[in-house]
């Protein structure tokens, strides 16, 4: 069982959930805009991840550039960037696959098959 975190109005989290379901893979599924990650959760997630914190950030969303974050983001501390994150949910890349030993952020569907 996974955790999925997903907005079910993006295209991409649709096709996400769909592969998943596809390959019979048992996921819980929750809302990003309505139970938004806590800094805690992203601080887990990024370490479990391996993966460098900017992969994190829904670069591509109007949020993400409304905020100029591409410039703001290399003056910030890990923690500062965690606490953003964690304060709206149209700032986080989606959709984020949570297992017992790693994490995906967005979806592409050769990593999926490798990591699941």
């Amino acid at each position: 069982m996974v955790l999925f975190v997903e907005y079910p109005k993006c295209t991409t989290c649709q096709k996400a959930k769909k592969w998943l379901d596809t390959h019979n893979i048992e996921y819980t599924s929750r809302h990003i805009k309505e139970e938004n990650p806590t800094a805690a959760e992203l601080k887990e997630w990024h370490e479990k991840s391996g993966l460098p914190l900017k992969k994190f950030f829904n670069t591509s969303g109007m949020l993400y550039k409304s905020m100029a974050l591409k410039d703001r983001l290399p003056g910030m501390s890990e923690e500062e960037q965690y606490d953003l994150l964690s304060t709206d949910g149209m700032l986080v890349k989606r959709p984020i696959v949570v297992g017992g030993d790693f994490v995906l952020t967005g979806f592409r569907e050769k990593e999926w098959e490798e990591r699941m």
